[in-house]
């Protein structure tokens, strides 16, 4: 037998070979090979004594209908194994047997036998692949059902019949192995199989109740067609990212458009060339602005009002510069008393930026007198020019 398992395996293993995609399509498979049977052991009267069944190798072959869902596959599946029992054994409790006096026990030891233990089966199994479609595959999984168990032996000397009984119930499974193409629809495969027959009661030949659980293990080759399900196509994916099968052609691929002619403005910013670029902000005007006084006054009037309306204009294109205030006065009066003349001529023109809207902070001033005249004159001499604040913007203004 493990001669006969090696070569399975190795024929499986050289069946690889280009094949139909098997996802999504169902499929029938059909498979057999050697099984052995494990010794059961059935407990007698619920724990009298125990009977021993030993068999030899005997087979499994069944078929089975499924559906590939891709990594995982569901099938239906009827089996049918059989194996001869070449011995019985028995404990204390014995085994029934025929004698001049009817039907008694043997007494406890093993005998030869002759008779044989089937199953058939019926089952829902999961199976999990791994592998690719093309090659050679791998899987495992499990299955759920019920199963018949028969079971016919008699052991030498005088002891006919001492099983002639069937059990239903619950069975289970686990199933894994290989398979690989043999063409678009075939598949060859190896399959492992550990059964087993949970709660298998029988009665023997002197009415006692006898329970056990069958365990089989089976190599079985395995043969599968597959209904055409949808083959796998090779893709191309075209430049404008669609996916399309190999054997066409993709689309061509639009010429690119003439570069559209474009301008740099002042700003930096690149626009078409037909477009117009925005307006260049008007530079700030640092001055100086010069308004003029009435003699001995340090009145704003009108004239002085509407000079000191542009400076507030274009100190907005200025940011945050500093304003400078250079106060000045003329000849017609002591120097000191010309020097505080020039601040209060400064204080009034602070007052009045400062209430249109330019930062008192960032205003400072000096007070220059007589000492600055616009107009050369003599001393004592009184000059319009020369009464006078200058404004100017940025660093150092008006120094």
């Amino acid at each position: 037998m493990r001669n006969l398992v090696i070569g399975m395996a190795m024929a499986s293993t050289a069946l690889a070979s280009p094949a139909l995609a098997r996802d999504g399509q169902w499929y029938i498979e059909l498979g057999g090979g050697p099984m052995i049977i494990e010794d059961t052991d059935f407990d007698v009267n619920n724990g009298a004594g125990t009977v021993t069944t030993d068999t030899k190798e005997g087979y499994d072959f069944g078929g089975s209908v499924g559906y590939d869902f891709g990594a995982f596959r569901l099938e239906a599946e009827t089996s049918y194994r059989e194996g001869d029992i070449d011995a019985l054994a028995a404990d204390s409790v014995g085994l029934p047997r025929v004698g001049p006096n009817g039907a008694n026990l043997a007494p406890a030891g093993s005998y030869p036998a002759a008779g044989d233990l089937n199953i058939l089966s019926f089952m829902v199994n999961g199976l999990f692949d791994f592998g690719p479609d093309d090659g050679l595959q791998g899987f495992f999984g499990g299955g759920l059902g019920v199963a018949r168990t028969d079971v016919q032996a008699s052991a030498n000397p005088n002891t006919p019949g001492v099983f002639d009984d069937s059990s239903t119930g619950l069975a289970w499974q686990l199933l894994a192995g290989v398979r690989a193409p043999l063409s678009d629809s075939w598949d060859a495969g190896l399959r492992y199989r550990l059964f087993t027959a949970e709660n298998v009661d029988i009665v023997d030949t002197l009415g006692r109740a006898n329970e056990g659980k069958v365990r089989t293990h089976a190599i079985l080759g395995t043969l599968t067609y597959n209904f055409g399900g949808p083959a796998e196509i090779p893709t191309q994916t075209c430049w404008n990212g669609s996916v399309i099968p190999t054997t066409e052609v993709c689309p061509d691929r639009p010429m690119d458009p003439k570069p559209m002619p474009t301008q740099t403005c002042w700003n930096g910013a690149v626009i078409p060339a037909t477009a117009t670029c925005p307006a260049r902000p008007e530079a700030c005007k640092t001055g100086p602005y010069i308004v003029f006084f009435e003699w001995d006054k340090s009145d704003i009037t009108a004239d002085a009002a509407t000079i000191l309306n542009n400076a507030v204009s274009a100190y907005a294109n200025c940011g945050t510069a500093a304003v400078m205030l250079a106060g000045h006065a003329d000849a017609s009066g002591s120097k000191t008393y010309n020097v505080g003349l020039s601040q209060r001529r400064n204080a009034a023109v602070r007052a009045y930026l400062a209430s249109r809207g330019i930062p008192d902070a960032r205003i400072s001033s000096e007070a220059f007198g007589e000492s600055q005249l616009r107009v050369p004159t003599a001393d004592g001499v009184r000059e319009l020019q020369n009464r006078r604040v200058e404004v100017t913007y940025g660093p150092n203004a008006g120094m």
